[in-house]
């Protein structure tokens, strides 16, 4: 038994829809601008070039329901809904035709994001790490095992704040679509079970405040309610 210097913290954890089991978390992987509209909003150009990743940490997951904190040092907090990939089965340099053989199953979550420290970080050429991943900054719905939900290549992805849609996309228009996303992380790191991947946001992203009420949902896969407080 290992000794250490003081109680190790609990293991990050997501529900499983309809289990009492959880699903361990290792690793958040997020991927920017996949979807061209979104894309074409944020001022770049959609076309095909290469994705770029950064993370949350893993305790920022939190339940994508009842009360979810304004977070400190921002005046601009934005949402952006995405479909999240749970990894469970690791691998590094996965080939796109095999990638689908890593997942464990598949959510629906909430990138929170305070735009105007990361607006600031990157006029100044420096990291955004801290615009991304403060804590409660991943609400996540539970997860749906491939057995139960298969492989979403289709379906409404949606978003609404005080019963106005705010984000109305389809997962069909991912750019880089699940297997390649898998794909082209598992060259930068080793994935291994326990990570999971949001996969982007569609075009529509705006300001929570207070006391705001965030729905949202994926076709097929679920619907969240949470209140921004």
């Amino acid at each position: 038994m290992t000794d250490y210097v003081f109680t190790p913290a609990t293991t990050p954890s997501l529900a499983i829809e309809g289990e009492e089991a959880r699903f361990p978390l290792r690793r958040v992987y997020c991927v920017g601008q996949n979807y061209a509209a979104h894309t074409r909003e944020m001022g770049h150009d959609p076309d095909r070039e290469l994705p770029f990743f950064f993370s949350k940490p893993a305790d920022a997951v939190i339940p994508a329901s009842g009360n979810v904190p304004y977070p400190s040092q921002t005046e601009l907090l934005h949402y952006e809904v995405e479909l999240v990939v749970a990894i469970g089965v690791g691998g590094k340099n996965i080939a796109v035709d095999n990638a689908l053989e890593h997942v464990w199953g598949y959510t629906v979550g909430v990138d929170l994001t305070r735009r105007d420290l990361q607006t600031v970080a990157k006029k100044a050429g420096r990291p955004w790490d801290l615009a991304k991943g403060f804590d409660a900054s991943a609400p996540t719905n539970p997860l749906l095992p491939v057995s139960k939900v298969g492989h979403p290549v289709k379906g409404i992805i949606w978003l609404s704040v005080n019963g106005e849609e705010r984000q109305n996309g389809h997962l069909s228009e991912l750019i880089w679509k699940v297997p390649e996303v898998i794909s082209l992380l598992s060259e930068a790191v080793e994935l291994q079970p326990g990570d999971l991947i949001f996969t982007g946001t569609p075009a529509g992203v705006g300001e929570i405040k207070r006391g705001d009420v965030v729905t949202g949902g994926i076709k097929n896969i679920g619907t969240f309610s949470f209140t921004i407080v």
